[in-house]
This record gives C-alpha cells, sequence and structure tokens, in this order.
C-alpha cells in the first residue's frame, strides 16, 4: 500500500488543473475550459465529458452563440424569469439569461455576452443580435 507524504498532498491541493483562473479585470470575460488531448470545449468541468482527461487549459470565450433552448420560469421568483441554454460559437453550452421580451427567445436566436454574471442569480447575461421579425414569416 502507498501512501502520500503530507507535503505531497499540500502540493497535488493546490494544483490549479481542471480549474478555471480567475476572470480578467474587465470582468466581462467568459471563461471557458479545453481539453488538451481531444480539444473538447466545456463549460465549469473538472474533467472532459468525452475522454474523461484532467488537462484542461482555460480559454477566453468571443461571446457569441446561439440559443439552443428557451424557457420561462415562474418559481422561486417574484416575475417569471428566462432561462436559456446558450451553445457558445466555441462549441461549449452554458446556461444563461437572454434579455428581451419573455415570448420573444426562441431557439436558433443569435445571442452576444451582454456581461458576465447576472447579480441575482450569477448566471451570464446575453442580449439579442438580431431582432426577431417572426409576424414576417
Amino acid at each position: 500500500m502507498y501512501h502520500l507524504s503530507g507535503n505531497v498532498v499540500q502540493q497535488a491541493a493546490g494544483s490549479a488543473a481542471g480549474l478555471l483562473e480567475r476572470a480578467s479585470a474587465d470582468g466581462d470575460t467568459l471563461l471557458f475550459q479545453r481539453c488538451t488531448w481531444c480539444a473538447t470545449a466545456m463549460y465549469h468541468r473538472l474533467l472532459c465529458p468525452v475522454c474523461q482527461g484532467g488537462d484542461l487549459r482555460t480559454e477566453r470565450s468571443e461571446g457569441t452563440g446561439t440559443v439552443r433552448h428557451a424557457t420561462v420560469v415562474h418559481r422561486n421568483t417574484p416575475a417569471a424569469r428566462n432561462v436559456s441554454l446558450v451553445e457558445m460559437a466555441e462549441g461549449f453550452v452554458v446556461r444563461g439569461r437572454v434579455m428581451g421580451p419573455l415570448i420573444g427567445i426562441h431557439s436558433g436566436d443569435r445571442v452576444r455576452l451582454s456581461t458576465v454574471k447576472d447579480p441575482v442569480r450569477g448566471e451570464p447575461v446575453f442580449q439579442l443580435l438580431d431582432e426577431p421579425y417572426r409576424a414576417w414569416h
């Protein structure tokens, strides 16, 4: 049986492998990880969901994406709110809120990151890039 010494355990606990680095000073940057083995992009993971690798590097997102699923939530809030899954251009999916009329947000809408954190929920906030003209179709 092999036991790690206390010194080795402390060094391993202090390593940042698989953890996101802190955001830059501007605060409006969405950080994600990319596996160095299979190049899979992911958001807030400790291990790669494809190859289970732990060697992840932190990258900055461009901030553009596409709404994959949007829903209106009425629980635990005084007013209805939007919760969306956004597929970012880099290939990872993040849960966030899209600004705009609740009934005007649909799958396929293009969005851009507005702010990294919602002051209440702590989720990214997006704004619509193209104003939808669904009544014309």
